[in-house]
C-alpha cells in the first residue's frame, strides 16, 4: 500500500495526442478558446519516442534512479513516473504534475526547436490555463490526484479521486475497484487524523473486510446472493454470519418478540456491515447493470440492518446519512451528476469515514453505460495510463503478494 501511494504521487499521464491537436488547431486553455494564426505543425505523436527519452533525461535526479517514462497507445500517451527523490524533496504531492508538465514542455521546445514566439503556445498546450487560474484547465497532463485547492479540508487528497477513475483504472473489475477505493479512502482517514486510539482498529478492520475481502466474507456473500439475492437477503446473510462468527449475540427480547442484538466486538461488527453494504451494492447494481441504485442501496441496507439487529449500521449511521444527500444530488430532483463523478472529498459524500466510495466504485464498474458522465468520457486517459500499473489495476492481488513476501 505504501508503494501504491508512492506511485500515486509519482505517476502522471501525458496526452501527446491532445498536445498535437492543440498545436494544429490553436486550441489551448480549455473551453472554446482558440487562437487563430498561432497553429503549430508539430508531429508530436510521431516523435513520441524521442520526447520520452528527453523527458526522462530531464526528470532524472541520478542515473539509474526510478524515473520511468513509457510510450503507450502508439505514441498517443506517455506514462511518466517522476523519481522518488523529487517527491521526497517536495512539500506537496503536486510535484508529480508540475515536474511532468515542466519536463514535457521543455522536451517539446527542444525537439521542435521552438522559438520565443512558439514557446508560449507549447506551454499552454501542456499546462492548459495555468497560471492564469490555479487549475490546469485544458491542459494535457493528468493525475488521479486533484490540486490541493480543490480539497475540502486537511488530508483529503487521496479521497479526492472520482469513482469513474477507479473503475477505469481497474478495468471495470468491481472487487478491485472497491479495493483501490478503500485503500485510498482509508489511508486518507489516517492522513486526516481520524484513525487514532480506538478508531485505528475501526478503520483497519473496515479496510480489511470491505476493501480486501478478509475471511472471504465479501466474495462468499456475493456468490451466494448473486442470482436471486436482494438487499434484504444480503442483510440476513451478514447477520447470520456475524452470529455464527460470534461477532454479535442475541440480547434483550422485547414483549413483541423482537430480539435486540449486542456486539461482542464493535469495530468487527462495523467491518461486517461494511462488507455487507458493498456486497449488497454488487448484488443490486449488478442485477440492474446500473450504478444509479448505489445511493439507495447504501441507505436501505443500513436502514434494514438497524431494524433487524437494533445495532448501528455501517460507520455508525454515517453511510446511511451520506446516502440521503447522495441520492438527491446524483439523480433525484437536482440530478447534477451521476455517481461516477463523486468522490470522498465531495461535499455530499465526504461524511462517511471511507466506507461509501468503495461501494460507488464497484457500482460504476458494474454499470452498463447508463450514466450521463461515463467512465470512458471522464477517465479514459487516466484509466489507460494507471491501468498499466499492476498495483493500481489489481490491488487485491498486489497487497496479497506483498504480505507473502
Amino acid at each position: 500500500m505504501q508503494r501504491l501511494i508512492n506511485l500515486t504521487k509519482r505517476t502522471v499521464a501525458v496526452n501527446l495526442a491532445g498536445v498535437e491537436n492543440a498545436f494544429k488547431n490553436g486550441k489551448v486553455g480549455g473551453g472554446g478558446r482558440r487562437i487563430k494564426g498561432r497553429e503549430l505543425n508539430y508531429d508530436v505523436i510521431a516523435n513520441a519516442g524521442a520526447l520520452a527519452s528527453k523527458i526522462k533525461e530531464l526528470l532524472q535526479v541520478a542515473p539509474g534512479d526510478d524515473t520511468n517514462v513509457q510510450v503507450l497507445g502508439g505514441g498517443k500517451q506517455l506514462l511518466v513516473q517522476i523519481p522518488t527523490a523529487r517527491v521526497n524533496a517536495a512539500s506537496e504531492f503536486v510535484v508529480g504534475m508540475t515536474a511532468a508538465a515542466g519536463a514535457t514542455t521543455e522536451a517539446l521546445i527542444q525537439q521542435f526547436k521552438a522559438g520565443y514566439a512558439e514557446a508560449p503556445m507549447v506551454h499552454a498546450a501542456v499546462w492548459g490555463e495555468y497560471p492564469q487560474t490555479v487549475g490546469m484547465n485544458g491542459g494535457n497532463v493528468a493525475s488521479v490526484l486533484n490540486i490541493p485547492q480543490n480539497d475540502e479540508g486537511l488530508g483529503f487528497a487521496l479521497r479526492n479521486i472520482m469513482a469513474n477513475h477507479l473503475a477505469m483504472i481497474t478495468k471495470r473489475n468491481a472487487m478491485n475497484a472497491a479495493a483501490l477505493a478503500s485503500i485510498f479512502e482509508q489511508i486518507g482517514e489516517f492522513e486526516m487524523g481520524n484513525a487514532f486510539g480506538i478508531f485505528e482498529r475501526h478503520q483497519l478492520l473496515g479496510l480489511a473486510f470491505q476493501g480486501l475481502n478478509a475471511n472471504n466474507l465479501l466474495y462468499e456473500t456475493v456468490k451466494s446472493q448473486g442470482k436471486t439475492g436482494t438487499i434484504g437477503t444480503v442483510v440476513q446473510s451478514i447477520v447470520g454470519r456475524a452470529i455464527e462468527d460470534k461477532v454479535i449475540k442475541a440480547g434483550k427480547k422485547l414483549p413483541s418478540g423482537f430480539t435486540m442484538y449486542e456486539a461482542n466486538d464493535v469495530p468487527m461488527w462495523n467491518a461486517y456491515c461494511a462488507a455487507g453494504v458493498l456486497a449488497a451494492t454488487m448484488v443490486n447494481c449488478g442485477a440492474l447493470r446500473g450504478a444509479q441504485a448505489v445511493s439507495s442501496t447504501l441507505l436501505y441496507f443500513n436502514d434494514i440492518m438497524e431494524k433487524e439487529t437494533a445495532l448501528p449500521g455501517c460507520d455508525f449511521g454515517r453511510v446511511m446519512g451520506t446516502a440521503v444527500g447522495f441520492s438527491f444530488f446524483s439523480h433525484s430532483i437536482y440530478g447534477g451528476g451521476g455517481p461516477g463523478v463523486f468522490n470522498g472529498n465531495h461535499v455530499v459524500t465526504r461524511h462517511s469515514r471511507g466506507f461509501a466510495i468503495p461501494c460507488v466504485a464497484a457500482a460504476i464498474a458494474l454499470d452498463a453505460g447508463t450514466q450521463m458522465f461515463t467512465p470512458e468520457m471522464t477517465s479514459g486517459l487516466v484509466g489507460a495510463i494507471y491501468g498499466e500499473i499492476k498495483e493500481f489495476r489489481e490491488p487485491i492481488v498486489s497487497v496479497a503478494e506483498a504480505i507473502q513476501k
